[in-house]
């Protein structure tokens, strides 16, 4: 079930009309400006940032042994087994800083807002709904 997960989110990301879909492409960056503007607030309100790690971990498992042909079949052995996870840690940050990025974010949001508008209203005069 999970295999069919992805291609069905895929398949309906695409499902959008024309207009939605030009609208969607010519304010990605402002999306993005959006999403950075949020995570840096909360960053401020915090005091700290977060930030995602991966780190290894082990633990003891049952590996399989090659089988040789003509042989009785092999018992799998106890190994350590490797496998990568990702955890979220504080990160010191300089709250200046990080300010003075909030400020550059909004300025650049206003800027990209103004340049949507321009591509909102060409995408619904191509793409009447």
């Amino acid at each position: 079930m999970k295999r069919h997960v992805l291609p069905m989110l895929v398949l309906l990301a695409a499902c959008g009309t024309p207009q939605e879909q030009c609208i969607s492409a010519g304010t990605r960056d402002l999306r993005t400006v959006d999403r950075l503007i949020a995570e840096t607030q909360g960053n401020i309100d915090r005091g700290y940032a977060i930030e995602n790690v991966t780190i290894t971990q082990e633990h003891w498992g049952y590996c399989a042994q090659p089988q040789v042909e003509g042989q009785p079949p092999v018992v799998p052995v106890p190994c350590m087994i490797e496998h990568d996870v990702t955890v979220q840690r504080p990160k010191t940050i300089v709250l200046a800083d990080e300010a003075k990025k909030l400020e550059d974010l909004k300025a650049k949001r206003k800027d990209l807002a103004k340049a949507a508008e321009a591509v909102i209203a060409q995408c619904k005069s191509e793409y009447p709904e």
